[in-house]
């Protein structure tokens, strides 16, 4: 009777898509963020023709197997927040919390990483009003990094909720939007990995 009860008032939230609300808000955020960073990456694609002939530029400045390590720390966070998920399906809130707290380190790792990198760049000279290189990367990778930054604060404020016996079986949808928004961010990074360090620049 409780599971029925559980589905009954899950279905009151639905749309006619039959999806809920709150993922219905979360699927349109979505696309409008998937519009926005294609207009970023659209932009980067336009000027990079004028990249390759810069004395400091891509060719000289982008470390391609570090920023692929970083890449792998990214993807492997969605794979830590899936083993959240079914924790929590499972009933384990302590493996929730664990896996959780370690896609959230994972996206520290690579904020870290990261801004190693903007470091470099600043050491060199570059800077987001440099020169076309520096603006477009700087635009673009920025954007992606303040959106895994908003991701790893959400994925604590899970944890916390957790710990203070707010987030059970029945809030699984608050973790599933999570991971929605997550994964969202590491696709859009595998997007920007393979236009800005693997394609060539000649």
């Amino acid at each position: 009777m409780a599971s029925t009860d559980h589905h009954a008032g899950h279905d009151e939230h639905a749309t006619t898509t039959g999806i809920t609300h709150n993922k219905m808000m979360m699927w349109s955020f979505l696309a409008s963020d998937c519009m926005f960073f294609g207009t970023l990456i659209m932009m980067y694609m336009v000027y990079r023709p004028d990249m390759a002939d810069l004395e400091i530029g891509p060719n000289q400045l982008l470390d391609i197997p570090f920023s692929s390590l970083m890449t792998f720390v990214l993807l492997m966070s969605s794979l830590a927040f899936v083993l959240g998920l079914s924790a929590l399906q499972r009933g384990n809130h302590a493996g929730m919390r664990i896996w959780l707290s370690t896609t959230a380190l994972m996206g520290l790792l690579f904020l870290g990483g990261e801004t190693f990198e903007y470091l470099k760049f600043y050491d060199e000279g570059i800077t987001i009003g440099s020169n076309i290189f520096g603006t477009a990367y700087f635009v673009t990778t920025g954007f992606h990094k303040v959106h895994v930054a908003i991701g790893v604060i959400w994925l604590l404020g899970l944890v916390l909720m957790s710990y203070r016996g707010r987030l059970g079986v029945e809030n699984e949808e608050k973790v599933e939007i999570a991971g929605l928004y997550w994964h969202f961010v590491d696709i859009v990074w595998i997007v920007i990995f393979t236009f800005v360090f693997l394609v060539p620049y000649r």
